[in-house]
């Protein structure tokens, strides 16, 4: 599970790079906002500095994911990462019941259909790192030592 958890990572940070280089576009498709989406048909650094900074965000979740995984050396505070990373992407996902709801009731125009497939991305990318890091959870204790991370 840590390891499809660390591929999703790779492939959100992966899409933030695609995004950089797409422009206004993909800002305004992906929901950052029509003033970044602007900012980056005008040309302005800001749009890309934001994204690139979730870039490295995500790039390094992936890294905790498959240093739970055992593919990569043990990071510090790893269970506790592991843990804070899966509780963001859970808590992003739990958007998916309310827009649901919204949806099949009738305000399918204010609730596209791409942002319930980024809501259940992020709900299973989430529980893939709740679940992994369970199911690994005394592997990832460290060398026999009780640790909260």
């Amino acid at each position: 599970m840590l390891k499809l958890a660390g591929v999703l990572s790779a492939g959100v940070a992966l899409l933030h790079v695609l995004i950089i280089f797409v422009g206004g576009p993909a800002y305004r498709y992906f929901g950052a906002g029509e003033r970044m989406a602007r900012l980056a048909d005008q040309g302005s650094p800001t749009p890309s500095l934001v994204t690139l900074g979730l870039t490295l965000l995500f790039a390094t979740w992936a890294v905790y994911a498959f240093s739970g995984a055992g593919l990569l050396r043990r990071l510090p505070l790893l269970r506790t990462g592991l843990i804070t990373i899966g509780l963001i992407y859970t808590l992003r996902g739990l958007l998916l019941g309310p827009q649901i709801v919204w949806f099949f009731s009738g305000h399918a125009a204010t609730v596209p259909p791409r942002q319930l497939a980024f809501s259940a991305a992020a709900l299973l990318t989430g529980l893939a790192y709740l679940v992994g890091t369970q199911k690994a959870w005394t592997r990832l204790g460290g060398r026999g030592r009780a640790t909260l991370g």
